[in-house]
C-alpha cells in the first residue's frame, strides 16, 4: 500500500477546508442567534404558552449530545426520504444547538438588567415590546458580549462534529490526509494549530470584554 509524506500541499488542503469550518460557524451563529433571541424573549415574556414551547426546545437540544442530533438530522431524516446535503444537515444541527444555548445565555443577561429599569420604563407607559427593544435589550447586550463570544469559541470547536455527516471541514480533511499519510501526529497537530489560531483571538477578546465590564460595573 502506497503511503506518502505529509507536506505543504496537505497544509494547503487543511486551510481550504478551514473555510468551510468558518462558513458553517458563521451560518450557525447568525441564524442560531436570531432564533435564540426569539426564544430568550419568549422565555422572559408574559405568555405561558410561548415560555413553555421555548423551554421544551431549549431542554431538548441542551440535554442531548450534538453528535446524536447531527445523526438524527442527516441519517434519521434520510429514512423518511429527506436526504439533506452534508453542509445543510450540519448547519441545521448547529443552528438548533446554538439557538438553545444562546437563548439561555441571553435570557440570563435580560434578567440581569435591574428590575428598576423595567419599572421605570413601565412608568413611562411604554408597551412591553418598546420596553424590551429600547430599554432592556441595549443594556442586556452589554452584559451578553463576553459569554456570547465565549460560546462562539465553543461553536467553532464543536463544528468538528460535522465530519460525521460527510461534510469536508477541517477535521474531516485532517482525517482524510491521515488515512493517506499515516502520520497522525503531524496531521492532527497541524489541525489543532489551525483551531487554536481561530479560537485564541476570540478567547482573548472575550476576556477583554469581561474585564471592561467588571471595571465599568465597579465604577
Amino acid at each position: 500500500m502506497f503511503m506518502r509524506s505529509f507536506g505543504l500541499n496537505d497544509v494547503w488542503y487543511l486551510l481550504i477546508a478551514t473555510q468551510w469550518t468558518i462558513y458553517l460557524t458563521v451560518v450557525a451563529f447568525l441564524v442560531g442567534g436570531a432564533l435564540g433571541l426569539w426564544l430568550a424573549l419568549a422565555r422572559t415574556g408574559g405568555s405561558r404558552v410561548g415560555n413553555s414551547l421555548a423551554l421544551v426546545w431549549i431542554r431538548a437540544f441542551q440535554n442531548t449530545p450534538l453528535l446524536v442530533q447531527l445523526f438524527l438530522i442527516y441519517y434519521g431524516l434520510g429514512l423518511f426520504g429527506f436526504r439533506l446535503p452534508p453542509f445543510v444537515a450540519a448547519a441545521v444541527g448547529l443552528i438548533c444547538y446554538a439557538s438553545a444555548f444562546l437563548a439561555e445565555i441571553w435570557r440570563g443577561c435580560i434578567l440581569a438588567v435591574p428590575r428598576q429599569q423595567w419599572e421605570a420604563a413601565d412608568a413611562l407607559a411604554l408597551t412591553p415590546w418598546q420596553i424590551r427593544w429600547y430599554v432592556i435589550l441595549p443594556q442586556a447586550l452589554r452584559i451578553a458580549i463576553p459569554p456570547t463570544v465565549g460560546f462562539l469559541v465553543k461553536l467553532i470547536k464543536n463544528s468538528s462534529l460535522a465530519s460525521v455527516v460527510g461534510m469536508t471541514e477541517l477535521m474531516r480533511a485532517a482525517t482524510a490526509i491521515n488515512n493517506a499519510t499515516f502520520q497522525p501526529f503531524k496531521v492532527f497537530l497541524c489541525a489543532a494549530i489551525i483551531y487554536f489560531l481561530l479560537c485564541f483571538p476570540l478567547t482573548m477578546l472575550s476576556r477583554r470584554f469581561e474585564r471592561q465590564l467588571d471595571v465599568s460595573t465597579r465604577g
